[in-house]
């Protein structure tokens, strides 16, 4: 692999002369054709996070989603896209369609366009992700998800699913399945999960739990092998698509909800209001988080003092997919 060093020596030019072409300086015609038949001869490609160190940084926000058709990174989206133009920042999206290995491509490619700092609607963060962090060196700023070592706005999984743990009990429910998705999800997968079974824990309760998708038609198929197989009261899902998905294979088996089966969401898509019966769940405010995260980013790249973690509101909505319970006693 050649260097700056090795074009400069085939050129005939000084490295800092080299360097001085590639970040746009002023070179003579003359030394400026020199550079250009040396780099073609070779193949030369320039290291784009050496340039963009000596560059001036844009204004631009760069934004990483693991997918577009979903109500909580469009709002989300909605919400930073907002705050930007205000303070006179602009937003470009990158859709990674869920594949990991196309949100560490993003982050070196972001960084090579000079972004003054990344938003990254993260779903799972890995080592790949912490050295692409490390090696682009500009402000990042992760939402939903939290790392130790990053600064993240965080919608509060935790305390949201414990919050419903205690309607259900409330709503005397007892035989209870949980339909969530893989832990590898630090808020979605595992927190949700961490807050519902601490909250059930308080009573005797017979509970079994599910993991699906994302993906409401997947969801809607393990509903119904749940459904089969277990005979729950209530199934409790980790988003409203899952719940969605729920609801559906519960009435192609013919059960009604509520009466047959309550079924609780989390996220509160507005589709949740209008679908019959509408969907009790735990509402996150996403595009409150977008505008947080925006004037979180700007305060970053500016180098002002940002709090680590940064935790979004929620708010338990409560429809008619929930019934009570009732115990009777002769």
């Amino acid at each position: 692999m050649k260097t700056i060093a090795d074009i400069a020596k085939i050129a005939g030019v000084a490295k800092s002369t080299v360097s001085r072409y590639l970040n746009g300086g002023s070179v003579s015609e003359a030394t400026k054709q020199k550079i250009e038949q040396a780099i073609n001869e070779t193949g030369y490609t320039p290291n784009p996070f050496a340039q963009s160190l000596k560059a001036k940084k844009t204004s631009f926000i760069g934004t990483i989603v693991p997918r577009l058709d979903s109500y909580a990174a469009s709002h989300t989206l909605m919400g930073i896209d907002e705050y930007l133009k205000e303070h006179h920042y602009q937003m470009i999206i990158s859709n990674t369609s869920q594949k990991i290995e196309r949100e560490i491509e993003q982050i070196y490619h972001f960084a090579s366009q000079k972004v003054a700092g990344i938003i990254m609607l993260a779903t799972e963060i890995t080592d790949a992700h912490l050295q692409a962090f490390e090696k682009v060196n500009i402000p990042i700023l992760l939402v939903g998800q939290e790392h130790k070592e990053v600064h993240c706005i965080l919608h509060d999984d935790y305390q949201a699913a414990y919050a419903i743990g205690e309607y259900v009990l409330q709503k005397g429910h007892r035989k209870i399945a949980y339909l969530g998705v893989t832990e590898k999800d630090i808020a979605v997968g595992k927190r949700r999960k961490q807050g519902f079974k601490a909250a059930i824990e308080k009573e005797e309760c017979e509970v079994r739990f599910f993991e699906t998708s994302f993906n409401k038609f997947e969801a809607q198929n393990k509903a119904a092998e749940l459904l089969a197989e277990f005979n729950p009261t209530i199934i409790v899902c980790a988003t409203d698509n899952i719940a969605l998905g729920a609801l559906r294979a519960a009435q192609l088996k013919g059960l009604k909800v509520p009466k047959d089966i309550s079924i609780t969401g989390f996220g509160g898509y507005d589709v949740t209001e209008i679908i019959h019966p509408g969907l009790t769940t735990a509402k996150f405010f996403y595009q409150e988080a977008g505008r947080m995260a925006a004037q979180n980013i700007l305060n970053l790249v500016k180098e002002k003092e940002v709090p680590l973690v940064t935790v979004s509101s929620f708010e338990i909505i409560e429809r008619e997919s929930v019934d009570s319970i009732r115990t009777f006693h002769l």
